[in-house]
């Protein structure tokens, strides 16, 4: 559900979903993986996500990953923010980094955001991390509208995450659809192993 223009929440209103789930790693052992996915709608980052990230909770994630839509990216802005860490990803590792968390991996397109944090415990057994994007908006030219994705192998398992932010409302359902699948068939990945999102063995997904 996309929120009007002269709509004014609290930042943490806006919140879309904010899970965490176990999924099996091998066969006697699970993971902990905290997932995020949040329209900001340009807001400025708020002073605590605790909450959000369930830091006070007492069984921790192992690994976060954290979708974002809508950060404020205009032109002098976004040059800013690839020049010097932006604002969301520096309140994120500022409160992850002090538990023990590592930045593994990240990735922006404009106003898309996706970041993926880990245990440090886990950093070793982490491999063949790639990123890319894809472009939706102004009939793929703008990246406003669009899809970044970050896959990986998590202990020889292959993980998948896509971060969506499509076309809004309603009336454009048949073009949301569009994108999306547009999105699934042109980002591409090692062609040796999983060339596409969906031949991973897990594939999650973040829309807006």
């Amino acid at each position: 559900m996309e929120n009007d223009d002269d709509t004014k929440e609290d930042p943490l209103s806006q919140v879309k979903n904010s899970v965490s789930m176990e999924k099996n790693c091998c066969d006697e052992d699970t993971f902990r993986l905290h997932m995020v996915t949040w329209n900001v709608a340009t807001a400025d980052p708020p002073d605590d996500i605790s909450s959000l990230l369930h830091l006070d909770f007492p069984k921790t994630p192992d690994l976060y990953v954290i979708g974002l839509q809508e950060v404020y990216s205009a032109p002098h802005r976004f040059i800013i923010d690839m020049a010097v860490e932006d604002s969301w990803s520096h309140l994120f590792m500022s409160s992850l980094a002090p538990r023990g968390y590592l930045k593994v991996s990240s990735i922006r397109m404009q106003g898309l955001l996706l970041l993926f944090f880990s245990k440090l415990a886990h950093v070793p057994f982490i491999r063949d991390i790639q990123d890319t994007y894809s472009r939706t908006g102004i009939s793929g030219y703008w990246g406003n509208k669009g899809g970044v994705s970050i896959r990986l192998s998590f202990y020889g398992h292959m993980l998948c995450f896509l971060n969506c932010h499509l076309a809004a409302h309603m009336q454009y359902a048949s073009q949301r659809v569009d994108e999306f699948e547009y999105i699934l068939d042109t980002q591409t990945f090692d062609p040796k192993k999983t060339p596409h999102i969906l031949d991973h063995k897990s594939v999650y997904i973040k829309r807006s």
